[in-house]
């Protein structure tokens, strides 16, 4: 059972995605930077629950995030942001927002793959769910010596009791919230695909 009066960072996520899928269900259908980027950084901690197999994932996805913090002082909303990017011609520069933006993006869908497949399978084990979102949303993208490292740490992943003493939650819980994340987070990773499509960026880059 969840410990009673712990943080619950599985519950702050999907409350916050549930939040950006209602701005954009809403007249308001532009999303906005401050509040993408604090859900966003609400889901870092989770990364850090899954150990080593996504130590990299978590570093990198850390440093995006907080630059889209930053960037929300100055910045409104992601389309402003792309369009200053596209008229600025670095759209796919090293360090660009718009291409932090994608790689957000992208650790946003692997948790999503990875709590669909969570629910999906039955055990302890999460080597399964945990390989299987990695392998559909990360892999195509990285070289061979991350896929390798990251090969290694699924060995080190906890179990699946073990993640949900670490998010403060029970199977039953955590089942609920992450199935809110799936169904808000869907809205908010199509509305960003549809923003770079729009803008014929396109998002295998």
């Amino acid at each position: 059972m969840a410990e009673d009066g712990g943080e619950k960072p599985l519950k702050k996520i999907s409350e916050a995605f549930k939040d950006l899928a209602i701005t954009l269900n809403s007249e308001d259908s532009d999303l906005k930077v401050a509040p993408f980027s604090h859900a966003c950084s609400l889901v870092s901690p989770l990364f850090g629950c899954l150990g080593l197999a996504f130590k990299f994932a978590e570093m990198d996805y850390v440093a995006k995030v907080n630059d889209l913090i930053e960037t929300s002082n100055s910045i409104t909303t992601l389309q402003v942001l792309v369009d200053q990017d596209i008229q600025a011609n670095t759209v796919r520069k090293q360090g660009s927002h718009t291409r932090n933006l994608l790689k957000v993006k992208r650790g946003l869908d692997m948790v999503k793959v990875l709590f669909e497949k969570i629910i999906e399978t039955e055990g302890n084990s999460l080597k399964d769910a945990a390989s299987n979102a990695y392998t559909q949303v990360f892999a195509p993208y990285h070289g061979w010596a991350i896929r390798k490292a990251v090969g290694a740490g699924m060995y080190a992943l906890p179990t699946r009791p073990q993640l949900m003493k670490r998010l403060n939650e029970d199977d039953d819980s955590a089942r609920v919230q992450m199935q809110n994340y799936i169904t808000s987070s869907d809205a908010v990773i199509g509305y960003i695909d549809k923003l770079f499509l729009s803008k014929e960026l396109g998002i295998d880059w």
